[in-house]
């Protein structure tokens, strides 16, 4: 199904053609001006040189070709050479019945559907989420959701830190707390235990300690990177333990990003990884992309037209040792033998841009991807309390996820709990669903490139620019809709019918974006398009149900139609709060 500005265009072009100009000037977009008209069309302005013509002159021979125009049901040329156009009411109605009609409501299905992995989580095994995950987080779930619904195979990858010296330093304390275990008896030759040795609340203990004793005490951290190496080394004790680790780490951060409807495909890290790195350094080696630099080995990824230092991309220490970089790329070359993908998106702090430009380009470079393969980053700004610093606890540490989740769980309940009757468990239930709104829309309702605020009081109020407005909103129509089911009424069988006044047609209007929106939000990696959208069909909902009679309204077959406008506004409602992640509740 086209989007309503291409037929508008397409209308207008015909008008410019048959008025003997050219119709490439007949664009059409949304007016700047909504106290005037709903749209315009600017191309008499940019004609005026071509055609040595006052506009005003281009604008008025256009609008006497669309005098009959089944699509306008106003065309005004004023000065200096604008056209101002309303939109009919039939034909807009017919665009609505289509989208109805429609299992994605218009929105055209990808002439060639692409295989994309994104990669968004990040977290390290044996440590907590901390604040600084949300965003990776919230910004990858959307895209996953987003790119599928447009109709895109998606596979949406956690890529743990499960490897590198942090798991040495597990080890370690482990190790000090109970030298004991029969990890740490290399004559040990029977079955491991098949319950892990410690709690997440303890390897959560573990490991800030164990860091913060290898930055002063260089023998522990000598003992730690003998650990490391006896991982790495499949030193069967070790790797038994590291099992033990993951599992417990799994478990808890299943747990963690489940609260906030975040799912991964697949739970793959570095680990999965470390029997390549060999594979690839020889390859890299054998085609002369990398060479020894001060004992490391490393690949140039420096070009021609740079205007800044690129440094080369490090794949091997001088000790051997590999870094982030290695198992990055390693990962790419995993990804393409198993996957094939079209695109790999990663998202991650926009800290990491030189990073990833270093990688993207070293995999170009040494032909890890194809050509037509495309590489994404989607650099996020940081979440900041409102003294606008990177946000932290009251004692300024860094506040853990799950902590932030339970108070923004225990605000809505306050909230729902005020000013309504409702039983404990519905409330708890309720507060969860719109907790998780509140806290995903204040994210996603930025750019992701932008630092933004995070103000408990704002996200979670039910006015404004917020997630339980939204959800407040779909909740408004489901009571209406309910309430006419009781009256005897079938939201099967009702049917839209022409606008029945301003407000309807507004709804109906910003209804008829959806498709658009849709596919740029999808084509721009933009969260941000969709919340934007659905606040402003939220407000144009709202002011159509302050403005028109509905269940009170006599003519039978005008108050069918609004319930059918109610039906088609709270599925695409739903729907575009699907993609961004969450739900609403049935009540508030």
């Amino acid at each position: 199904m086209k989007k309503l500005l291409d037929l508008l265009t397409e209308e207008m072009q015909r008008a410019f053609e048959d008025a003997g100009y050219n119709r490439e000037l007949g664009r059409v977009t949304v007016s700047n001006r909504p106290d005037l008209c709903e749209y315009q069309c600017n191309g008499a302005m940019a004609g005026a040189k071509q055609y040595k013509k006052a506009p005003i002159m281009i604008a008025g021979d256009v609008a006497a070709k669309l005098a009959e125009s089944q699509v306008f049901s106003e065309v005004v040329a004023v000065a200096p050479g604008f056209l101002n156009l309303k939109l009919s009411e039939e034909f807009l109605l017919q665009f609505v019945k289509e989208m109805r009609a429609d299992e994605k409501f218009g929105l055209e299905r990808p002439a060639n559907p692409k295989k994309i992995i994104i990669d968004y989580g990040g977290a390290n095994v044996a440590k907590p989420l901390h604040v600084g995950h949300i965003r990776s987080a919230v910004i990858g779930e959307s895209l996953k959701r987003i790119n599928r619904y447009v109709g895109h195979e998606v596979i949406g990858d956690v890529h743990l830190g499960d490897w590198g010296l942090q798991m040495g330093l597990v080890i370690t304390g482990i190790q000090d707390r109970q030298p004991e275990l029969v990890y740490f008896d290399d004559h040990f030759t029977g079955e491991y235990p098949t319950e892990a040795p410690f709690t997440i609340s303890e390897l959560e203990e573990i490991y800030p300690a164990a860091s913060a004793r290898s930055k002063e005490d260089a023998a522990y951290k000598a003992r730690a990177m003998e650990a490391t190496f006896k991982l790495q080394s499949g030193v069967r004790g070790y790797r038994a333990l590291w099992r033990h680790i993951m599992n417990v780490s799994i478990a808890d951060l299943k747990k963690n990003y489940g609260s906030l409807n975040v799912e991964f495909d697949l739970w793959k890290g570095e680990s999965d990884v470390h029997d390549l790195i060999p594979e690839m350094v020889d390859y890299m080696k054998k085609g002369g992309y990398a060479y020894i630099s001060d004992g490391a080995l490393v690949v140039d990824v420096k070009e021609e037209t740079d205007t800044k230092e690129m440094p080369p991309c490090m794949i091997l220490k001088s000790d051997g040792a590999s870094l982030y970089n290695t198992t990055d790329l390693a990962t790419i070359m995993e990804r393409v033998k198993l996957y094939d993908p079209d695109e790999i998106i990663y998202v991650t702090d926009k800290r990491q841009d030189l990073y990833f430009e270093q990688v993207f380009r070293c995999a170009r470079k040494t032909k890890l991807v194809d050509a037509d393969t495309e590489l994404k980053w989607i650099g996020f700004g940081t979440m900041n309390g409102k003294d606008g610093k990177p946000f932290k606890t009251r004692d300024g540490g860094v506040m853990r996820l799950e902590n932030l989740i339970w108070e923004t769980k225990e605000e809505m309940y306050r909230k729902i709990r005020e000013g309504r009757q409702m039983p404990e468990e519905e409330a708890r239930d309720v507060a969860e669903l719109v907790a998780v709104s509140a806290l995903k829309y204040g994210d996603l309702s930025n750019q992701a490139a932008k630092d933004y605020i995070f103000d408990i009081d704002r996200f979670t109020s039910f006015e404004g620019d917020t997630g339980p407005y939204i959800l407040y909103t779909i909740v408004r129509i489901k009571s209406i809709l309910s309430k006419y089911i009781e009256q005897g009424g079938d939201l099967e069988k009702v049917t839209l019918t022409t606008a029945q006044n301003e407000s309807s047609k507004g709804l109906m209007m910003q209804l008829s974006q959806f498709n658009a929106m849709m596919q740029n939000a999808c084509e721009e990696l933009a969260p941000h398009k969709v919340c934007a959208y659905i606040y402003d069909l939220a407000n144009a909902l709202n002011h159509f149900y302050h403005e028109t009679p509905i269940l009170n309204n006599d003519n039978e077959e005008e108050r069918n139609g609004l319930i059918a406008l109610l039906v088609l506004t709270r599925d695409v409602l739903e729907t575009c709060i699907d993609v961004l992640g969450f739900r609403a509740p049935e009540r508030m």
